[in-house]
């Protein structure tokens, strides 16, 4: 729990550098990322001892995959590929740029199946814990699941069929900055009405509208699919079967303790044929 709270505290301290690296550093403040000289040296040295992301991701790969049948009565949807790679290949991409390499595959659906093709990790370079439902859990109940690997501090969760390319760094910083409980990486669509759609104040949720009308929805920023917890979240999610959309979310965003963060990026979800066949014709793979 510390680890979290840690980052609330800060002590001021006199440093001498030569005038070169002082230029240097003055030339990373633009403002608005970097803000000053002393954060333009927090953030450098938070980089440089690996601070600046969570060390774990939980990836929900639960899902039966109904609307891929009968594909997924043999291939569970997370092992389909999208240019030679499944989702969570394509995530270990990003996540690993960002200095990640520890995962926790919540699974259900065929993860027999999902277990030998990703084995412990070590092909990719990663490491990955397995956590298997026995019955459904749904999205909260999965990353309570794994609760006993997710005690160090704040850590990622991510759903498992959407593709994304978000700048994690710049998420972490936001999220420690506003002290949020939870931090969800926001993204703009022209047509919110199949997703939760963010209502805002400032960079404050106030609530997720699931499926609005195109007219009636609160903004055209919806939920990503992938989102910063602090530890302490867990202790909040019910026993049994619960969905962080409606049974975490709502009692955080009425706290105030639900940010967002709205990232320009790539983003596709694959949890439809159609939403799929778009995602193998436009997604750019991230090097």
């Amino acid at each position: 729990m510390c680890y979290f709270s840690c980052f609330k505290v800060k002590e001021k301290i006199s440093i001498t550098l030569e005038e070169e690296l002082i230029r240097e550093v003055d030339n990373l403040i633009d403002g608005t990322k970097v803000k000053n000289r002393s954060h333009a040296i927090e953030l450098l040295l938070s980089r440089t001892l690996n601070h600046n992301t969570p060390k774990v991701a939980v990836f929900l790969l639960g899902g039966k995959g109904t609307r891929f049948r009968p594909i997924t009565y043999e291939v569970p949807k997370a092992l389909l590929p999208v240019k030679g790679k499944t989702v969570p290949e394509h995530l270990f991409d990003l996540f690993k740029r960002h200095g990640i390499k520890k995962y926790i595959f919540s699974l259900g659906h065929m993860a027999d199946k999902i277990k030998e093709y990703f084995g412990d990790g070590q092909k990719w370079g990663v490491e990955i814990i397995y956590v298997v439902e026995k019955a459904p859990k749904g999205s909260a109940g999965a990353v309570k699941l794994a609760r006993e690997h997710l005690q160090d501090g704040p850590f990622i969760v991510t759903n498992g069929d959407e593709l994304k390319n978000i700048d994690i760094e710049d998420m972490y910083n936001s999220h420690k900055e506003t002290e949020a409980k939870v931090t969800v990486a926001l993204t703009t669509v022209e047509d919110p009405s199949h997703y939760g759609v963010a209502a805002m104040k400032g960079n404050k949720i106030l609530e997720f509208v699931e499926k609005p009308t195109k007219e009636k929805a609160p903004s055209n920023l919806i939920n990503s699919g992938l989102s910063i917890w602090d530890s302490s979240v867990i202790d909040i999610v019910p026993d049994g079967f619960s969905m962080y959309e409606k049974d975490v979310f709502p009692k955080l965003a009425k706290k105030e303790q639900l940010y967002g963060y709205v990232f320009r990026g790539q983003w596709f979800d694959t949890g439809t044929p159609e939403r799929y066949e778009r995602a193998l014709k436009e997604w750019k793979e991230i090097k």
